[in-house]
């Protein structure tokens, strides 16, 4: 009897392999991540047992909360990691829409959530990270010029909205690690918003801290304009870190043409943004020509009504002058006698008109030179005119091509997408068609051995009745 009964205290494979997938597994939430090189495999949480044989009772279990705070920095290490590694393979700036970075900023968010303290509103109880942010901007004052722009965003309604926007824009400045450990160094600050035992409290918070400063090599261009930070669901995709070999060698060629394509797009969208740019102002500067060309054309208009009253006036004076001239003469003909105190007057007269003549005869030629000299610059302007109007044509021209050039590279792209979707309901057809032929060829396997079954009994039973008839 002692044979048959299981010796309780020897290690079975089992418990081996069970005890072995206990140390090679994180805890996050409802599931268990376990670590396979760089990447990650999910588990239920209840399929492996951590404790096959009862331990005494006198030894504790471990903390979930350091748990949880070494899941998230393993988290953040991944995180960090793939962003990273792919934003150099890229080899380009960074936009919102790339799903590493989405996926990094989620992560970042739930490793600034833990162990917040709530706080009691109207509206009930609050968390969130927005209040520890704004501690940057009295430790360190460059980070005041980030959150001044954070309370500028116009459609920013929530703290947490606020707060990841302030996480973007650190990110753009390549502060984003300094920042960190700024606000990390000040625990005695912190304690107001987190409870003792949380990441940002722990080593866990300096370590993800260091692990921040590799984001210094990647350039990012974030647009939060148009962006509803304030109702962004913050969900980490774990799909992004498990290890998946057979999607990727498929899938590689068709990003690398999925990728060229792109770039050729953004190169073109941000030469046709030059050349718009170069088009306006050469039109604000036609504008401000054809200002100063009506300018100059009332100018001569005026000029050339003035002309016209000094010549009025120059005849006027000229008439006057030889009606005294001829009344001065008949006077001295018809009384030889008169006074000559009557004839200085006259001839002082009519030196005074004489010098009035003359000035009228100056201004009129400086008003002759000034119209001639405002005929030469008419002329100038319009020339200069002609030229940028034909330059204007020509990037105009050049316009359109590059729009037509940027049409067509669109249509290749949903091409090349639609191609890869294509691709991709083949191969999981080709699957579920695999799938179905094992079934069938299982199915056929198990009648063979029924088959086969029935085949021995009909010969076993063929022997007896030799046997018998023998």
């Amino acid at each position: 009897m002692s044979d048959l009964t299981p010796q309780s205290d020897a290690p079975t494979p089992t418990t081996d392999k069970i005890t072995q997938a206990a140390r090679e597994t994180i805890y996050l939430c409802n599931f268990r991540v376990s670590v396979d090189g760089e990447w990650l495999c999910l588990r239920e949480l209840n399929d492996i047992s951590l404790t096959p044989d009862p331990e005494p009772a006198h030894e504790d279990p471990k903390d979930p909360i350091a748990i949880e705070r070494l899941n998230l920095m393993n988290m953040a290490k991944l995180s960090i990691k793939g962003l990273i590694e792919s934003a150099l393979n890229l080899g380009r700036t960074l936009d919102s829409d790339y799903a590493p970075l989405q996926q990094f900023f989620v992560v970042m968010e739930h490793c600034l959530k833990h162990g917040l303290k709530s706080k009691k509103t109207f509206l009930g109880q609050n968390k969130s990270f927005w209040g520890p942010l704004e501690l940057v901007e009295k430790l360190t004052p460059e980070a005041g010029e980030i959150t001044a722009s954070v309370k500028d965003l116009p459609g920013l309604k929530t703290p947490l909205g606020r707060g990841r926007a302030w996480l973007r824009l650190a990110l753009m400045q390549k502060k984003l690690s300094d920042y960190m450990k700024t606000i990390i160094n000040r625990k005695d600050l912190l304690s107001e918003f987190y409870e003792p035992n949380a990441l940002m409290m722990e080593e866990e918070g300096a370590v993800i801290a260091g692990l921040l400063v590799g984001l210094n090599v990647i350039d990012a261009n974030l647009c939060m304009k148009g962006e509803d930070l304030d109702s962004q669901v913050g969900v980490i995709d774990f799909s992004m870190y498990l290890k998946d070999g057979a999607h990727s060698s498929k899938s590689t060629e068709g990003d690398g043409q999925i990728t060229a394509i792109l770039d050729q797009k953004n190169y073109v969208e941000e030469l046709n943004r030059h050349l718009s740019a170069s088009v306006n102002n050469l039109q604000a500067k036609v504008d401000a020509l054809e200002k100063s060309n009506t300018k100059l054309t009332e100018e001569l208009a005026v000029a050339n009504n003035r002309i016209i009253t000094l010549q009025e006036d120059l005849e006027r004076v000229k008439e006057e002058s030889s009606y005294l001239v001829e009344s001065s003469r008949k006077a001295s003909r018809a009384d030889g006698t008169a006074n000559g105190q009557v004839l200085g007057e006259t001839r002082k007269q009519l030196k005074e008109e004489t010098q009035l003549r003359l000035d009228v005869e100056k201004e009129l030629e400086v008003q002759i030179g000034m119209k001639q000299e405002m005929e030469l610059s008419m002329k100038m302007l319009e020339k200069d005119i002609c030229e940028k109007h034909d330059a204007l044509v020509e990037l105009r021209q050049q316009l359109d091509e590059l729009r037509t050039l940027n049409h067509e590279l669109s249509v290749k792209s949903q091409s090349s997408e639609t191609g890869a979707k294509q691709k991709s309901d083949i191969i999981s057809r080709l699957e579920e068609k695999t799938n179905q032929m094992g079934s069938i060829i299982k199915q056929l396997e198990s009648s063979e051995n029924d088959m086969a079954k029935q085949a021995r009994s009909l010969n076993t039973a063929a022997g007896k009745l030799l046997q018998r008839q023998q």
